[in-house]
């Protein structure tokens, strides 16, 4: 009893990391996407504030679970998971018309240097999340920590978007490559929103478990 304790406190303490991580990298994201003019950065970090509020669901789930591992999902998260797809909903509009409109006026970033590491940092500390995460849920027997692990691979599909479409353009200064690679994290934000609607209405963990 007292090693479950323990892994649920590492598991709050993992969903708490991952809020203040997301807040930190939004705040640093967006100001150097603004300032470099690169929307795939700005993108990346308006994504990592809404996933602040999927974050909060999330902490709150660890602790409804601890309490009762059987019990189903109350409405704080279904609320949570709600605003949470109604945000990645109207992030993908504006990332995708943004993004048009950069290619329809031949816009491109002043660099794309702070893409290459903020991405390069994301992708190494949500795969150890990713790790630490499904370590817990396998030792509890916890379907939705690990649903929440599998479900973190998607913030590092898209770093691995933002390194690549911000690797591409500092190397070779391709035109539109970052309006492409912006394009690509919309396709992720749409099947995030979509999910949280659909795990909103339902009791299932998360469509990637």
């Amino acid at each position: 009893m007292e090693k479950q304790d323990k892994l649920y406190k590492t598991a709050f303490a993992l969903a708490l990391f991952t809020i203040i991580y997301n807040v930190a990298e939004g705040i640093i994201s967006t100001y150097l996407g603004f300032e470099d003019e690169s929307l795939a950065l700005f993108g990346f970090g308006t994504d990592s504030f809404i996933e602040v509020i999927s974050g909060l669901g999330i902490a709150h789930m660890v602790l409804r679970i601890q309490r009762n591992p059987e019990s189903d999902r109350d409405p704080f998260e279904r609320t949570a998971l709600r605003i949470t797809g109604v945000a990645f909903y109207i992030l993908v509009v504006g990332l995708v018309v943004s993004s048009l409109y950069n290619i329809w006026t031949g816009h491109k970033p002043l660099t794309t240097f702070w893409g290459v590491i903020i991405s390069g940092i994301s992708i190494l500390v949500m795969w150890v999340l990713v790790w630490w995460k499904r370590k817990v849920g396998r030792e509890l027997g916890s379907a939705p920590i690990l649903a929440d692990a599998n479900c973190t691979l998607v913030c590092v599909y898209m770093s691995i978007i933002l390194l690549i479409s911000s690797g591409i353009y500092e190397l070779f200064k391709i035109p539109y490559i970052d309006s492409l690679g912006t394009l690509g994290l919309a396709y992720f934000a749409f099947s995030e929103g979509k999910e949280c609607f659909e795990k909103a209405n339902s009791n299932k963990h998360c469509c990637c478990d």
